[in-house]
């Protein structure tokens, strides 16, 4: 099994999409472009840390640079079995996943920011990593400070982040280097995310989450709120609204990542943040980082030394050869065409719909058993879209 994990904010970095400028998967930041209304590409190219540093700025950029990273990943036909996203990157692997629409994703992700910006304008704070210290004498310092200021990440042994008002953040790491932390360091954020400070986002997110519609996915993902396994869209909005004001229990996440024998993780996406948290949590795991192109070689190397191939003597496979899969001919948004069900009678070229302006059309001739792909999920070339049985 390879589990993809997805970064959240505060991987940004200025320039990160530099080095994707002339990849295939730069079409993601153009439909993303349009979709937002705002010129993702500036911020990925030409953006400094300042303007990232806005909230709304990095979700944005992070989503979306971690979809065109997954993008090309999955061109190579590397697939997860399991996923999970840190924070923000809960919204990445949904998407990723099919549970969301790319488009959906983006416009929840902007929302989300959007709605977070405004709390955060509302109850200023900011978040500080504790490095070196038990998670239970974190929560100890944060209580001895007597302000607003909680936990907001278990990152990994010995990594936890706390946040709330600016005071009650400077008192809780003066308690917690007195209680033996090795280091504290201020983070690149503009709210103090995953506290009850961010309770005045969590109405606009609801309604957002409503309208999106979470579907049920076959790749579950591990929640950072309960680090249990969901495929069902219905949890997501739930889930969602609970992880504004709760703790990213991450450490707990790579636990049960673990002991669903995973045997390889693939962080994609800007900053390589999440790699170090796994090999700090996981004793002796396989990890690896994908940020960049040059990256993909090593990544299909890597996957061939983590993954064994996969036999080729089905004793089962001749009760397979009536049925035929209709693959996407480009990378896109997928349309289905609405007059079309299952059990329809398919001829060779029928329309099944679109993958951005490109029709959909089958090679065979046979019934439509159901469709594979989802309405406005983001397909890669050749990704399965429907299957038929022949005879």
């Amino acid at each position: 099994m390879l589990a993809f994990l997805f970064p959240g904010q505060g991987s940004q970095r200025p320039g990160m999409g530099r080095p994707w400028r002339d990849h295939d998967s730069w079409e993601l930041v153009d439909e993303a472009s349009e979709i937002a209304g705002r010129d993702v590409g500036r911020l990925l190219l030409d953006a400094d840390a300042e303007e990232l540093k806005d909230t709304r700025n990095a979700q944005l950029t992070t989503f979306v640079s971690s979809l065109m990273v997954l993008d090309a990943v999955e061109r190579l036909g590397v697939e997860p079995s399991i996923c999970a996203g840190h924070s923000l990157g809960e919204y990445t692997a949904l998407t990723a996943n099919g549970a969301l629409g790319f488009d959906d994703g983006v416009r929840l992700v902007i929302e989300r920011g959007d709605a977070m910006h405004d709390a955060g304008q509302a109850s200023p704070g900011t978040m500080s990593a504790v490095l070196g210290l038990d998670d239970d004498l974190v929560e100890v310092a944060c209580r001895r400070a007597d302000d607003n200021v909680w936990v907001a990440n278990f990152n990994a042994p010995g990594q936890v982040v706390i946040a709330g008002s600016p005071g009650g953040v400077e008192k809780a790491s003066q308690h917690a280097k007195e209680l033996g932390a090795k280091r504290v360091m201020s983070l690149p954020v503009s709210g103090a995310f995953h506290t009850p400070f961010m309770n005045a986002a969590r109405d606009r997110l609801r309604l957002a989450l409503a309208a999106a519609k979470p579907r049920d996915a076959d790749v579950p993902i591990v929640s950072n709120v309960d680090a249990l396994l969901h495929q069902s869209g219905d949890d997501w909005a739930s889930l969602l609204s609970a992880q504004l004001c709760s703790p990213v229990r991450w450490k707990h996440v790579l636990l049960e990542l673990q002991k669903q024998s995973v045997a390889g993780y693939v962080e994609l996406g800007p900053g390589g943040v999440l790699s170090g948290m796994v090999k700090r949590t996981l004793d002796g795991a396989r990890v690896i980082s994908v940020a960049t192109p040059d990256e993909l070689d090593n990544l299909l190397e890597w996957v061939s030394q983590v993954t064994p191939p996969k036999s080729t003597d089905h004793d089962g496979e001749h009760l397979f050869v009536v049925e035929r899969l209709v693959v996407s001919p480009a990378a896109g948004v997928f349309a289905r065409r609405p007059d079309i069900a299952d059990g329809a009678r398919i001829e060779v070229g029928t329309l099944l719909g679109h993958v951005g302006d490109v029709d959909v059309r089958s090679a065979f001739a046979g019934i439509l058993q159901n469709f594979i792909a989802h309405e406005g999920e983001r397909l890669t070339m050749r990704e399965p879209v429907a299957w038929l049985r022949t005879h």
